[in-house]
């Protein structure tokens, strides 16, 4: 069966953050939660990130369920570098480069899944109270599915005195949108949902 595993594709695609990429495979990369790594020191265990830091205009670099996203220093354009890092990255997912070395259960699971996981990032729930675990319940269901599509993850981080903490990843970290789309979709839909509860949402790395 592993005999005829489909050709392993990279296609890539703009954000709204102009300094990042995001690059999709036709396939899961990762089954654990998202990660991002914001040099090669702290790629110590992921080997596909490390390699991408071996490109010098490599800023950043953050890894999901079946995409990369990538931040570029402004030294380089993309119209110049991306045939060059989507064909690197095909070329290392298919000769079976490791991703995340802990990534649980990968290998195993790599052979045969395609694109059908639904692994969240949610803390665990029963660490969180009443009001916690339903912010969180929103943020998975109406925001993290736009936000993963614009390269990005969203995770909440914290609730109190009327005001959540979300910690904003990949592409929508330090993105020049990435205010509106906390104050007028995020803020307002939690606003909405729970009304007199929530008063502010702030991104705590933006």
């Amino acid at each position: 069966m592993s005999e005829n595993k489909v050709p392993t594709s990279v296609y890539a695609e703009s954000t709204p953050n102009p300094g990042v990429m995001k690059f999709v495979v036709n396939r899961a990369i990762l089954f654990g939660d998202s990660q991002e790594f914001m040099n090669i020191d702290e790629a110590k265990n992921a080997p596909l990130a490390a390699k991408l830091f071996h490109f010098p205009f490599v800023k950043e670099v953050f890894i999901a369920k079946n995409f990369v996203s990538l931040t570029k220093y402004d030294m380089m354009e993309w119209d110049d570098i991306v045939m060059e890092i989507r064909e690197f990255i095909r070329e290392y997912l298919a000769d079976g480069g490791v991703v995340v070395e802990d990534d649980a259960n990968a290998t195993e699971v790599q052979q045969e899944v395609l694109g059908n996981t639904e692994a969240t990032d949610a803390p665990a729930t029963e660490q969180l109270g009443e009001i916690e675990t339903r912010i969180v319940e929103i943020l998975e269901e109406y925001v993290a599915p736009a936000v993963e599509s614009d390269g990005g993850n969203i995770k909440f981080v914290s609730f109190e005195d009327g005001k959540v903490s979300v910690l904003l990843q990949g592409a929508c970290s330090g993105c020049p949108s990435s205010t509106v789309t906390l104050k007028q979709g995020i803020e307002s839909m939690l606003k909405q949902m729970l009304p007199t509860l929530v008063k502010e949402v702030i991104a705590i790395n933006g």
